[in-house]
């Protein structure tokens, strides 16, 4: 009877141990895999301009590309740059105002980064707009094949 009970013991902690590898691997695989991150950065105060730009920019990345953000390879973060923690980003990508920056990450590194400036040309005009960003995700989302 001891022998039964040892042994359904050791086949519970061997069920965990392996679950628990198995998830660290397929945190692992995603961490090595290719992936664009796209970043919309705001302030705190924010015009009806600032608004459209972020209502836009996730309207072309949700219509267009919601194969990629389901697998993972595509993500979409509004950024607040006055919270605590995300200053660095003025540095990392040299914000001066409200930006929408494509990241292409590999292996968990950032290789490549675009600021599309031209959002504020085309923001007065929605087609084109998701037209331009929907145009430069797609470019990117072809380097994570």
């Amino acid at each position: 009877m001891k022998k039964l009970f040892l042994i359904l013991v050791m086949a519970v902690v061997f069920i965990s141990l392996s679950m628990i590898l198995v998830s660290l691997i397929q945190a692992g695989e995603d961490e090595k895999g290719s992936r664009v991150i796209v970043y919309y950065f705001h302030g705190t105060f924010r015009c009806s301009t600032c608004h459209k730009l972020e209502q836009y920019s996730q309207e072309a990345i949700e219509a267009n590309f919601k194969d990629a953000l389901a697998s993972g390879k595509l993500e979409f973060k509004a950024v607040n740059l006055e919270d605590k923690g995300n200053e660095h980003y003025t540095n990392d990508y040299k914000l001066y105002t409200k930006s929408l920056i494509l990241s292409l990450v590999k292996d968990g590194k950032q290789i490549k980064w675009i600021n599309l400036e031209k959002v504020w040309e085309h923001v007065g005009n929605k087609q084109k707009f998701i037209n331009y960003v929907k145009g430069e995700v797609a470019n990117f989302l072809k380097e994570t094949e």
